[in-house]
């Protein structure tokens, strides 16, 4: 693979392999916090406060709807997040951290940006990554972590 992907089956393994040396890196400082890189993005994910709707944080973070709702149960077993009844759509199910989800959540995160300082300098990539996400999907409307 080229240094410099110039073709389309390039720009997918260089981003692949940075998907997975990325997650490896995490995964090593969360597997000491007891987490794995979904739990984490999904605590991520209810950090604003706000609370989400279980199909949003299904499709924002990849998970399939059932393997989502298995690890919300273990996130509400270890009194990370709670769920309640949409207010506005009693049909729906919302997340939320509890107190001690959020300052498990600033802790991690803080561990976590200590991990990858360097990358997370860069606003650039990230600026250029957000890019291409916003081309390869322009339908798509960005849902932003806390």
């Amino acid at each position: 693979m080229a240094d410099d992907p110039t073709t389309p089956v390039d720009l997918m393994r260089a981003l692949t392999r940075a998907e997975r040396l990325l997650a490896r890196r995490v995964g090593a400082v969360l597997t000491t916090e007891g987490l794995t890189v979904e739990a984490w993005r999904v605590l991520c994910r209810l950090a604003d406060g706000q609370g989400h709707p279980m199909s949003e944080v299904s499709t924002e973070e990849s998970l399939p709807p059932g393997t989502l709702t298995k690890l919300v149960d273990q996130l509400v077993d270890q009194n990370l997040v709670h769920r309640r009844i949409d207010p506005f759509d009693r049909r729906r199910i919302r997340a939320y951290l509890t107190p001690r989800g959020r300052r498990e959540q600033e802790r991690i995160d803080a561990l976590v940006r200590a991990e990858l300082a360097g990358v997370l300098d860069d606003a650039t990539l990230t600026g250029q990554l957000v890019d291409l996400v916003a081309r390869l999907d322009p339908r798509r409307q960005p849902v932003r972590a806390g």
